[in-house]
C-alpha cells in the first residue's frame, strides 16, 4: 500500500531523514521506534505531504505521491493524527469531528461514520457540545483519534498518541487503537511507549539519527538486545 524509497527530507537546509526506505502492506500495523529527534515525526509529516522530500520516492496504492500537498494526500485516504492533538480548541467537539470528514469520500458517509466513532468513544459522545479546549488531555486525544477516523482513511497514521497522558489513559488509548486494528485498518504508528506499540504492531522499524538501522517482526524486536537496552531499559 505505502512505500518509501531512499527518502531524504528535513527542514530548510537541515536534513533529518537520510535514505529512509520502508513499506506498509494493506491491513498491517507497522511502528517506527526511535528516540526523541530520531526523525519519526518527520517521517510521518513527509508521508502526509506536510514536508516535501529533497530526494526519493513515496508511493501510495501504486501512485507517486512524493510531490503532493497535504490536502491531496488526505483526499487519497492518508490521515495523520498529529502529535499534541492539535484540535480546534474554540470549536465544539462535534464541530471538530465533522471537520475530519472533509475528504470527499468521507462526506457521503458522514452520519454513519459519526455513529460508529461515537460508539467507540462514549466519553466523546458525552462531550459533543463542549468546546474541545475544555476537555482533559485524555479526552482531547480521543477526539483527535475520532476526528482522524471520520475521514474514513485507507491509512491511519498516529504520531505519539500517548504523549503527556497518565498511565491509565495510555492504556485506554491503546485499547482503542487495538479495536481499530481489529477492524482491518492499516496503521502506521510512532510512539515512545515502545512496549505498548510493539505489542500492537505486526512489524517495526528502528530509526536512529534519521536512518533505519533495524527492521523485523514486532515480536522479534521486543526480544532484540539492542531494542531492549536502548528503548525498554532492560
Amino acid at each position: 500500500m505505502l512505500t518509501l524509497e531512499n527518502i531524504h527530507a528535513g527542514y530548510g537546509a537541515t536534513t533529518i531523514l537520510q535514505d529512509v526506505s520502508l513499506h506498509v502492506t494493506a491491513g498491517e500495523v507497522v511502528t517506527i521506534v526511535g528516540a526523541n529527534g530520531a526523525g519519526k515525526t518527520t517521517t510521518l509529516r513527509t508521508i502526509a505531504g506536510l514536508i516535501r522530500p529533497s530526494s526519493g520516492k513515496i508511493t501510495f496504492e501504486g501512485e507517486d505521491i512524493t510531490k503532493l500537498s497535504a490536502h491531496e494526500t488526505v483526499e487519497l485516504g492518508v490521515t495523520l493524527i498529529p502529535e499534541g492533538r492539535q484540535l480546534f480548541s474554540d470549536m465544539t467537539v462535534l464541530e471538530n469531528l465533522l471537520m475530519g470528514s472533509y475528504r470527499k469520500a468521507a462526506r457521503a458517509a458522514q452520519h454513519d461514520t459519526l455513529d460508529y466513532v461515537l460508539s467507540l468513544f462514549p466519553r466523546v459522545k458525552e462531550r459533543l457540545a463542549q468546546n474541545a479546549g475544555s476537555l482533559s488531555g485524555g479526552e482531547q486525544q480521543m477526539v483527535a483519534i475520532a476526528r482522524g477516523m471520520m475521514a474514513k482513511p485507507k491509512l491511519l497514521m498516529f504520531d505519539e498518541p500517548s504523549l503527556g497522558l497518565a498511565p491509565i489513559i495510555v492504556q485506554q488509548v491503546f485499547e482503542v487503537i487495538d479495536t481499530i486494528v481489529k477492524t482491518g485498518a492499516t496503521v502506521l504508528i510512532v510512539e515512545q511507549n515502545v512496549f505498548h506499540t510493539l505489542k500492537a504492531a505486526d512489524r517495526g522499524y528502528v530509526l536512529e539519527n534519521g536512518e533505519i538501522v533495524l527492521t523485523d517482526d514486532a515480536e522479534a524486536l521486543l526480544s532484540n538486545d539492542h531494542v531492549r537496552q536502548a528503548y525498554l531499559g532492560i
